[in-house]
């Protein structure tokens, strides 16, 4: 009846998570690792790449920092106050084992330093880490130096990531870029024009051919490329998988999608 209170029966509740009994939890889904990535507000390959390439157990969680749908030098430094407060909104609670600015170019231009900073900020009980952070540490576990790059980017990005590559120990034998801007057409790029771009700018001397770019539909490609160039191939998203995956203590091999998921 309108105007009546109904009386319900309310029960205490019968615990609490410090003196609940020992069956009511367990590790939860997530059991074997928490991993965050802090992508651009205008990412679009990165989370179904992820998905793809990490095992079951192992926790993804994704938030973005504002940028506009244009890959410049002063976007992206326009973008790293917005880092941390991004970085906080991911399992507050404290148990993210790995945290990763997930653009390579942005690392580059930003620097790790700076990034690292910004992310434990936000996320202070996790790992640091960046994308081209991770993309050097696969480089270095296949023992190669030598490198040929191909990139969706600017030419003022290409000139930045040969100089930070090379300051990195590298020797950059061969650099070219598409020219692209947006975002939006760097992840509209087909996997087979890729892989025939990614073939021309390889070099008889580079050890390994490095795709660089987390919204370049790449994975799809690796393997393919390996076998027509009989040479490692990274490529941006099977780096920082393969190395967030490593930061966090999981060591699984992962076949599909290169040498490095499948033997480091």
């Amino acid at each position: 009846m309108i105007g009546k209170t109904a009386m319900v029966n309310i029960k205490p509740s019968r615990s609490h998570p410090e003196t609940a009994p020992p069956e009511m939890f367990d590790a939860g889904v997530n059991h074997r690792a928490k991993i965050g990535f802090v992508l651009l507000a205008t990412e679009q390959t990165i989370e179904s790449d992820m998905f793809k390439l990490c095992p079951q157990g192992v926790g993804l969680h994704f938030t973005r920092a504002s940028n506009p749908d244009s890959i410049t030098i002063d976007t992206f430094n326009a973008q790293l106050p917005d880092l941390s407060r991004a970085a906080s909104t991911l399992l507050p609670d404290g148990s993210l084992d790995v945290i990763c600015y997930a653009c390579t170019s942005g690392s580059i231009v930003m620097g790790e330093e700076k990034i690292f900073a910004a992310l434990q900020k936000g996320a202070p009980y996790a790992q640091p880490t960046s994308l081209i952070t991770s993309v050097m540490a696969g480089v270095r576990a296949l023992d190669a130096t030598k490198i040929a790059v191909a990139t969706p980017y600017l030419d003022e990005i290409n000139r930045l990531e040969a100089i930070y590559l090379e300051e990195n120990g590298f020797d950059v034998v061969e650099i070219q870029g598409l020219n692209l801007e947006k975002d939006s057409d760097m992840v509209r790029v087909t996997p087979d024009f890729l892989m025939e771009f990614a073939a021309s700018v390889d070099h008889p001397e580079a050890e390994a051919l490095f795709i660089s770019c987390g919204a370049l539909r790449s994975i799809e490609i690796i393997d393919r490329l390996e076998e027509r160039l009989n040479k490692p191939v990274i490529c941006s998203n099977q780096a920082m998988a393969w190395h967030c995956l490593r930061q966090s203590g999981i060591k699984d091999h992962i076949s599909g999608y290169g040498t490095l998921l499948r033997a480091y």
